[in-house]
């Protein structure tokens, strides 16, 4: 194989043979999706990708569109950030998040709120449960410290460093790159204040979908729980997919569960208003 591809001909060659091949974690393209919800068209399909254990994935959405994430073996942990596509100095506040709903767990219906008090996306549907607002994610030092590696070309990246890389796909640098929640592995806080992380194994095929309120960039790592105690990089392949959808109209359900959230909408729509 080296001889081969010391040859440039011989290594385009190569290169070229390699085409079709499909590994577990990659983009598909063209999008497809065997399993989309009912009354979603097969060519509203925006993103179908399956990310590695340990990696990244980042994508525009625009408002409307529905992102479904999928724990496919019941050990993935979805590193989210938020941007409001237009204008990324608008990002997912994860305290604004909790303070203005008064609620540290994430579930359906729970909103997913800007620096600026606007909705960036909504949770329309929770099949898993477990979620974390608290911890934010892992860095070079965390995982260092924890596994004797923690570069992010290494065998166990970090979460900061994949965020920064899926970031930089947008022109974004390390400024941009805030406090995350996760998706899929859980933390409470007991009554002394200390974090009790629920990180699993859990059962397979567990899934969320959210609702793209605003155009956004969604950046996601894919990277074990900073606090979750098993010595081993523990974390397996994560499913996103994404489909064009509806805008909220005015009389849904989640848009106008609580006034907190609903002021949250009005601003959206009024950003929209131009």
């Amino acid at each position: 194989m080296t001889e081969t591809l010391a040859n440039p001909m011989a290594a385009r060659d190569h290169a070229r043979s390699m085409g079709g091949t499909v590994v577990e974690a990659m983009p598909v393209l063209p999008p497809v999706a065997g399993d989309l919800p009912a009354g979603v068209a097969a060519d509203d399909v925006v993103w179908e990708e399956t990310i590695a254990a340990g990696g990244y994935a980042t994508r525009r959405l625009a408002r409307g569109s529905r992102l479904r994430l999928i724990d496919m073996k019941g050990d993935a942990c979805a590193g989210l950030q938020v941007f409001n596509a237009e204008m990324p100095t608008e990002r997912l506040n994860v305290a604004d998040t909790v303070k203005v709903q008064w609620n540290a767990y994430l579930e359906t219906g729970k909103l997913l709120l800007s620096d600026m008090g606007r909705v960036l996306m909504s949770i329309e549907a929770d099949g898993a449960g477990t979620h974390d607002c608290f911890c934010g994610t892992s860095n070079a030092a965390t995982n260092l410290a924890k596994y004797g590696e923690g570069r992010n070309s290494g065998a166990y990246p970090n979460g900061r460093d994949r965020f920064l890389l899926g970031a930089a796909k947008h022109g974004l640098g390390r400024r941009d790159v805030h406090p995350c929640i996760n998706l899929f592995k859980g933390t409470t806080i007991a009554l002394d204040g200390s974090i009790a992380p629920d990180v699993g194994p859990f059962a397979p095929a567990r899934e969320v979908v959210l609702r793209a309120e605003m155009e956004v960039i969604v950046v996601i790592a894919n990277v074990p729980h900073v606090l979750d105690p098993r010595s081993d990089y523990s974390v397996t392949p994560l499913r996103a997919t994404a489909w064009r959808g509806a805008v909220t109209p005015a009389d849904d359900t989640i848009r106008n569960a609580t006034p907190e959230g609903l002021r949250a909408f009005l601003n959206v729509e009024d950003y929209y208003r131009r």
